[in-house]
C-alpha cells in the first residue's frame, strides 16, 4: 500500500470521526426521557396512562427535540432497577419509574446519578429525607373520580348490588375503590358494594373469575382498576351490565358496556418537570392531578346514558372541585375546619 493511499484512508477516517462526533453531539441536544413501567404500554390502565401522555408531549414538542424510550413489563423490581441504572449511565435526562413499588430502588439509583432527573408515582415522597434533590413524585387523586363513578353506578343499578374487582388494596387503587364506595352509598345508603381483591395487578384470569363471582351475587354494575380489568369488563358485557373504569379510556371494544372512565392525564405534570429541569431544578417537588386539573371523566358517547345520571355526575364533579364534597382519602380531610370571624 503506497503512502498516498494510506494518507487518503487516514483523512477519510478523520472525517468519519468528525461526522460521527458531530452526530453524537447533535443527538445529545435532544431531551432524552426513559419510561419504566410494570406492564404493557397498551394495557388500558396504569402504564398506558403515562405512555400516552409522554407520546403526546413528544408529539407536541417534536421528535427532533424529545427522544422517548419505553421499557415495559418490568414488574420485577430488580429488573426495573437495572433499567433505571442503565438509562442513567447512558446519559438520559429524565428517568420515570412508573410504579409505587420502584421507590426504594429508585432512590438508590438517583443518589448515584445526581445530574439525572427521576420521577415516580403514585407517591408524594420526593426523597427529601434522603437528601435527594433530583427526584419528583406524582400521584392521582383517584378517590375523586371514584366518587363520581360511584354516584352514577348507584343510579344505574337495578339490582342494588355493585361489584368491585380490585388489584392490591393500596395506592390509587385503594383511593379509587374507597371513593367509589362512598359515592355509591351517599347516593343510595342501602346499596350493596361487594369488593374482591385479586392481590395482583395483571392477573386477568383472577379478575375474570372475580367478576363472575360478583355477577353471581347479583352485581349488575362493575368497576375495577389496573391492567387486569379486560377480563372483568368482558364478563359484565356478557351479563349485559355496566362498567365504570379508571386510569385510561376503556370504551373501545366494549362500547355497549363502559359508561364512564376516570382518565389520568399526566401531560401537565410531564411538561412542568421538563420546564423545571430546563430552569435548573432537577427535583424536589410532588405533583397531584385532580378533577380540577389532570383528571377527566370521559363518558362513552356511543352508549345512551340517562340525562339524570349525567347531570348527577356533573353536579358531583363541581361539588368536589368546590370542596363541598370531600371523598375519603382526600388531603382535604386533614385540613382544619374554618372558624367564623368574631
Amino acid at each position: 500500500m503506497n503512502k498516498r493511499w494510506i494518507a487518503f484512508l487516514m483523512a477519510a477516517a478523520l472525517v468519519a470521526a468528525l461526522v460521527l462526533g458531530g452526530g453524537a453531539a447533535q443527538a445529545q441536544d435532544k431531551l432524552r426521557i426513559a419510561l419504566i413501567s410494570p406492564s404493557a404500554q397498551n394495557d388500558l390502565a396504569w402504564s398506558q396512562s403515562m405512555a400516552d401522555a409522554l407520546k403526546a408531549v413528544q408529539a407536541e414538542l417534536g421528535a427532533d427535540k424529545v427522544e422517548l424510550t419505553i421499557s415495559e413489563n418490568l414488574f420485577r423490581v430488580p429488573d426495573a432497577a437495572a433499567a433505571m441504572r442503565d438509562y442513567a449511565a447512558q446519559g438520559y435526562d429524565i428517568v420515570i419509574a412508573h410504579g409505587t413499588q420502584y421507590g426504594a430502588s429508585m432512590f438508590e439509583v438517583a443518589a448515584e446519578f445526581p445530574e439525572v432527573t427521576f420521577a415516580w408515582g403514585t407517591a408524594s415522597d420526593y426523597g427529601e429525607e434522603e437528601g435527594l434533590t433530583n427526584v419528583f413524585a406524582y400521584e392521582a387523586r383517584a378517590e375523586e373520580g371514584g366518587y363520581v363513578n360511584g354516584v352514577m353506578a348507584a343510579l344505574l343499578s337495578k339490582s342494588g348490588v355493585l361489584g368491585v374487582v380490585g388489584p392490591v388494596n393500596a395506592g390509587d387503587a385503594k383511593l379509587y375503590i374507597d371513593g367509589f364506595t362512598a359515592g355509591a352509598k351517599a347516593t343510595k345508603p342501602d346499596i350493596d358494594v361487594k369488593v374482591i381483591f385479586t392481590e395482583s395487578f395483571g392477573d386477568t384470569a383472577k379478575a375474570t373469575e372475580s367478576a363472575k363471582t360478583l355477577i353471581s351475587q347479583g352485581a349488575d354494575v362493575l368497576t375495577g382498576s389496573a391492567q387486569q380489568v379486560p377480563g372483568a369488563i368482558t364478563e359484565i358485557q356478557a351479563a349485559k351490565g355496566f362498567w365504570f373504569g379508571t386510569q385510561t379510556d376503556q370504551a373501545a371494544g366494549w362500547e355497549d358496556t363502559v359508561v364512564c372512565v376516570q382518565v389520568f392525564d399526566w401531560t401537565g405534570v410531564i411538561k412542568e418537570i421538563i420546564a423545571l429541569r430546563e430552569a435548573g431544578t432537577l427535583g424536589g417537588k410532588a405533583f397531584a392531578i385532580s378533577l380540577e386539573s389532570g383528571l377527566t371523566m370521559k363518558f362513552n358517547e356511543k352508549l345512551s346514558i340517562p340525562d339524570a345520571v349525567k347531570q348527577a355526575a356533573e353536579e358531583t364533579i363541581n361539588a368536589i372541585i368546590a370542596g363541598e364534597i370531600i371523598p375519603p382519602g382526600s388531603p382535604r380531610e386533614l385540613e382544619p375546619a374554618a372558624t367564623p370571624d368574631n
